[in-house]
């Protein structure tokens, strides 16, 4: 028998090429892609057995004294303070449930709910928090950013129908409410969806980063805001080689040394890690997301366990120092911003050499990162090189809400008369390098004058646009008030 022509063979080969990639082709369309909802509930009903089956089984961490607010020293080497009374209660019975989750989140294979390749802003905010937010908002828009923002509320007791389907989607940002995404699971049926005491305040933070749908996320609390569009510090070596950048607090960093056993982790020099600020996180889910699951266990048991653990009584306890710690449990890669968190206010009257705080000023991670692979450490020899511009600003204090405490005792002198928030130092003035403050007020009085957004916590105040503008005449259109220097950075 003859063997058929070499041209037979070749279209055989390709008509069962091209019959095989039709039967494969129409079988994946017959399939559909599973969506971000999907996906999202499928990742909770894998994380929450786990979260419930590795419940610390022992009592919380007792405190016999506070750690109290100890500056960051990145020079003189002191010893780790340990303030837990019942160390021998807790270590194995933690150590034992931390060891078992870190195990499952590593075995665990889930569809991750996050859309590849997108990148966005994700913020919670309920209640006092959301016309902050609003303020917020327009100051990032006005950076000429076009970043999608996501805002998380904890359950539809928070969600206001007129600020999230009218006010928000035009300015690019979308709410999110846990609870919904929750619903139906053994966690949070019908039942728990108006109220979901176990996932609350600063628990919601890891949980709304967790679910979010970008895949490469800039965490700014309600308060903070990006004086520049944040999309440059997005695309910078520190944040693309690690996948995790952080920004200090003051403080030390107070792990107790119970934790750092229960983690299984090296007690780090108190020179090398200081406490952080979480109110600014850049996050790559895609090589970071077991950091977040493991982050969101330290949330879940936060109040009663890991909240104790972590901050043994300094200032800020809540989630702020869960994510660095959740990296480091991890052995995960991360890029710790070294320049020292700045306040800015009114001068002491009592030191005038100090601010009253009012908020304070986080570095340009880009600047920063140039300095530090060079070996320059400013937190160590502040003569190596000028600061870093100011990339961040925490406007805690007050929050910019007229309806809140904005308009009370803080915008006024010891005689009463209205002054600026932020005058000191005259260094961060300079860092901030423009009029920032007088932003932030022209965007509150578009807020509370132009667009009124009937807020649910704004119901009851009266004269709000009036006092606003009161203030804004009183200060900014005032020649007799004194205007802080303010010298433009060098951005390079």
């Amino acid at each position: 028998m003859l063997a058929p022509p070499r041209t037979t063979i070749a279209y055989f080969c390709a008509g069962l090429f091209l019959l095989n990639f039709y039967y494969f082709y129409s079988h994946w369309e017959r399939q559909p892609a599973i969506s971000l909802e999907d996906r999202r509930s499928q990742l909770w009903q894998q994380l929450h057995p786990l979260l419930e089956e590795f419940k610390p089984d022992c009592p919380q961490p007792a405190l016999h004294d506070s750690a109290g607010a100890r500056r960051f020293d990145a020079i003189n080497e002191t010893p780790r303070e340990n303030y837990v009374s019942n160390v021998d209660e807790i270590q194995l019975p933690m150590q034992a449930v931390h060891d078992g989750f870190v195990q499952a989140i590593r075995n665990l294979t889930v569809n991750r709910p996050y859309v590849h390749g997108t990148t966005g802003i994700v913020s919670s905010a309920g209640g006092d928090y959301l016309p902050t937010f609003l303020v917020s908002l327009l100051l990032l828009r006005r950076t000429g950013s076009t970043l999608p923002v996501e805002l998380f509320m904890k359950d539809q007791t928070e969600y206001e129908p007129e600020i999230c389907e009218t006010v928000l989607p035009p300015l690019g940002a979308k709410c999110v409410v846990l609870s919904d995404i929750l619903a139906g699971q053994d966690v949070a049926g019908e039942e728990n969806r108006q109220s979901m005491p176990g996932i609350d305040g600063f628990q919601i933070k890891s949980f709304a980063m967790l679910f979010s749908s970008f895949e490469s996320i800039l965490w700014l609390d309600a308060d903070c805001v990006a004086l520049y569009d944040p999309v440059s510090i997005l695309n910078t070596e520190s944040f693309k080689s690690t996948g995790f950048v952080t920004w200090p607090d003051f403080w030390a960093n107070s792990a107790a040394p119970v934790y750092l056993n229960i983690s299984r982790q090296d007690e780090p020099l108190s020179t090398a890690q200081q406490a952080t600020e979480a109110g600014i996180l850049l996050v790559s889910k895609e090589t970071h997301f077991s950091t977040l699951m493991l982050a969101a266990y330290y949330n879940y048991y936060g109040p009663d366990y890991y909240y104790i653990l972590l901050g043994q009584g300094a200032p800020g306890a809540g989630d702020k120092d869960t994510f660095l710690h959740a990296a480091t449990a991890l052995n995960q890669t991360f890029y710790a911003v070294s320049e020292t968190v700045v306040d800015i206010g009114n001068p002491d009257p009592w030191d005038p050499n100090i601010a009253i705080n009012a908020g304070y000023i986080q570095a340009d991670p880009i600047q920063d990162y140039s300095l530090t692979s060079q070996g320059k450490w400013r937190v160590k020899d502040p003569s190596v090189s000028s600061p870093p511009r100011a990339f961040f600003i925490h406007a805690g204090d007050p929050e910019f809400n007229p309806g809140k405490e904005l308009l009370g005792e803080k915008l006024t002198d010891i005689n009463g008369e209205p002054i600026r928030l932020w005058t000191h130092p005259p260094e961060a003035m300079q860092r901030l390098g423009w009029d920032v403050e007088k932003a932030f007020w022209e965007e509150t009085l578009i807020v509370v004058c132009d667009m009124r957004p009937a807020f649910k916590s704004w119901e009851s105040e009266v004269r709000l646009c009036e006092r606003t503008k009161e203030h804004w005449e009183a200060v900014f259109e005032n020649p007799d008030v004194k205007v802080p220097e303010f010298v433009a950075a060098d951005s390079n």
